[in-house]
Order: C-alpha cells, then structure tokens, then sequence
C-alpha cells in the first residue's frame, strides 16, 4: 500500500507543475501579444486604406467625417467623389464588418470586407463579386433580399442566407444612415 505522505507530497508537485506552466504559458502569451499588437493594427490599418483605395480608385485622400465613427469622404483635389461607410451586422458565425462606398446619388458602389467569422466555402460567396455584383448601383430602397431569383432584388446565397441578410442589412442601415446625415447637414 502507497504511502500517504508520499501521495500527498506527489499531488502537491503535479499541483505545483501545472500551476507554474499555467502562468509560464500565461506570461509567454502577454509578452508575445504586447510585441505583436502594434503591428497587428498597423496591418488592419493598412488593409482598411487598401479596401477604401479599392472601392474609390480615383481618391487621392479619405477625410473622416466628423462626428461619425468610421465614416469618409473620398476625395479627389478636395472635390468630393464619394462616402465611405463602416457597416456591421450579426452574421451566422459572428458580425460581419465592412465598408460600403457610396456614390454621391447615394447609390451603392460597392463593399469590402473587414472582417468575417463565416463560415469557409459557404457563407464567404457573400464577399465574391458574384454576390456583390448585385448591390452596385442600387439605393436603399431597392435593396430587397430573396430566396428565389427575381429582377432587380438581391438574391440571396444558397445556405447563406443569415449571411446574404447580414450584408443586405448592413449595407441598407448604411445608406439609410448616410441619408439621414446628409438631410440634417445641408
């Protein structure tokens, strides 16, 4: 039969050794992420001017809106091109984070993606231009999700459709949105 002072004395060490690499994989995990933060966002500030020089080739400068968080003018010699927005909205896996470019009629030009968690294969079709392709040009009004094919609305994505309605959504509060701001500030 064990001993018991020998069993309490072998438990305390097992302990003592979780517990140490425990706060060892704690620490080696906060000193990597205090080195890797700055340049992480360094990287999302560079992917969000890169989407925006997507969606308005023509800008020369993205001016934030005052008073609006994540909101530009797209500028070109300081004459105005465009509005740049930031649109989220809950997909299927997590929000959906994009920016929508807005023509001055207030038509839709087109969105990039920030950030998604959906899933591989199925609801990522929603940031393809086979999708996409079918907001360009649009106004809020028009922007009608349908499960069946039908002119002039948006069709949504086979087994997407929480994600096709996230965008659709997104996009539409966007443009709403946009609206209203420009209404007040005339």
């Amino acid at each position: 039969m064990a001993n018991p002072e020998h069993v309490n004395d072998s438990m305390f060490k097992i302990t003592l050794n979780l517990t140490m690499a425990a706060f060892l994989s704690g620490l080696i995990i906060a000193v990597v992420y205090y080195f890797t933060a700055p340049i992480a966002e360094i990287q999302r500030v560079k992917m969000k001017e890169q989407s925006m020089k997507e969606l308005i080739p023509d800008a020369t400068s993205f001016a934030p809106i005052k008073g609006k968080e994540e909101w530009y003018r797209a500028e070109k010699d300081g004459k105005l091109l465009a509005y740049i927005l930031l649109a989220s909205e809950k997909g299927f896996d997590g929000h959906v984070k994009l920016l929508v470019g807005v023509n001055l009629d207030q038509e839709v030009i087109g969105y990039k993606v920030l950030s998604h968690k959906e899933t591989p294969g199925l609801g990522d079709q929603a940031f393809k231009p086979k999708f996409a392709d079918q907001f360009k040009g649009k106004r809020y009004q028009q922007l009608e999700l349908v499960k069946i094919q039908e002119e002039g609305k948006i069709t949504a994505i086979t087994g997407a459709t929480i994600t096709s309605r996230a965008v659709t959504n997104g996009v539409r509060r966007s443009l709403v949105e946009l609206e209203k701001y420009l209404n007040e500030n005339k």
